[in-house]
């Protein structure tokens, strides 16, 4: 991560310690614990707060996110053979997650500067401020997230708590990028895109063929009720891989790996790209997770 982190270069003085630094903003996503009570082994809270808050606004954290994909990518066995062999189907999982906001999360002042989101966690706020909305369950930010099949996050947006999955099938899609080693576009149209009935719609499904991609979307009773109902005016039904669609499962080990972390659980920050900014640290840790390997493995 040294490589991409800003240097201590900068005129008007010197950064501190970036591992003192990066180590805080672990410990207060893994605990949800306040700024102000970090222990003080990592640090002024305000020189934590502040390092998080200025890369969240900048994209270094997705920057960070980005290279780690590329380099796993490049060093995953799997994906090398696929490439020779091109026998390897790449396919995306869709999901999305309610977070419960914190109290302390609401009341962002309005006339505070947005810095424009970069990469991962663009902000969605049709019906929204803050990515926060009303649900049943009180103030909730929403997470649509697409994972791979190994439970690793690769894209997300961030609406409203009361936002439904289908209308944001298409945004999260359009907002998926890979970049690989060396020239060339970053991949962004995968092979297979696994849902659940929440994504099952006639525009959703016209998206996929319009891009050429399978689509492995279950199709609920009412829908199925309906065109039956219609006769031979209600047309073929979709077709429909169970097999495929048991290795949906992948974003839901995702989200539980994502959830893990306390200050993604439930949101504390006021700022919907702070908070995009705790969930790229997060998911830099469920990379680095699957990719490190194990001294017994490596032997």
């Amino acid at each position: 991560m040294q490589p991409l982190l800003p240097g201590n270069g900068r005129p008007g003085g010197q950064w501190a310690d970036h591992r003192k630094v990066v180590n805080g903003v672990l410990f207060r996503a893994r605990t949800g614990v306040p700024w102000a009570d970090l222990p003080e082994r990592y640090g002024p809270w305000q020189t934590v707060y502040e390092r998080h808050r200025r890369w969240s606004a900048d994209g270094t954290w997705q920057t960070v996110l980005e290279e780690l994909q590329i380099e796993a990518d490049a060093h995953d066995p799997d994906e090398a053979h696929a490439r020779e062999t091109s026998r390897r189907e790449g396919a995306v999982n869709i999901d999305s997650t309610s977070c419960r906001a914190h109290q302390h999360a609401a009341g962002a002042p309005r006339k505070a500067p947005r810095p424009p989101a970069k990469g991962g966690g663009m902000r969605e706020e049709a019906d929204g401020r803050e990515a926060l909305g009303r649900s049943r369950g009180g103030l909730t930010s929403k997470v649509h997230l697409l994972s791979d099949d190994r439970a690793r996050p690769l894209h997300w947006l961030t609406s409203p708590g009361q936002r439904g999955d289908s209308p944001m099938f298409a945004p999260v899609l359009d907002g998926l990028r890979i970049r690989r080693h060396g020239p060339g576009r970053p991949r962004s149209r995968p092979d297979r895109v696994r849902g659940d009935k929440a994504y099952s719609s006639r525009d959703n499904r016209a998206y996929l063929r319009r891009r050429g991609i399978k689509a492995t979307i279950a199709q609920p009773d009412d829908q199925r009720a309906h065109r039956k109902n219609r006769g031979r005016c209600g047309g073929r039904p979709p077709t429909f891989d169970e097999t495929q669609y048991r290795r949906r499962n992948a974003v839901e080990r995702c989200v539980n790996k994502w959830k893990q972390f306390r200050a993604v659980a439930t949101c504390y920050d006021k700022r919907d790209y702070i908070f995009n900014g705790t969930l790229a640290v997060t998911a830099i840790v469920i990379w680095l997770r699957d990719t490190v390997q194990e001294p017994s493995e490596a032997a």
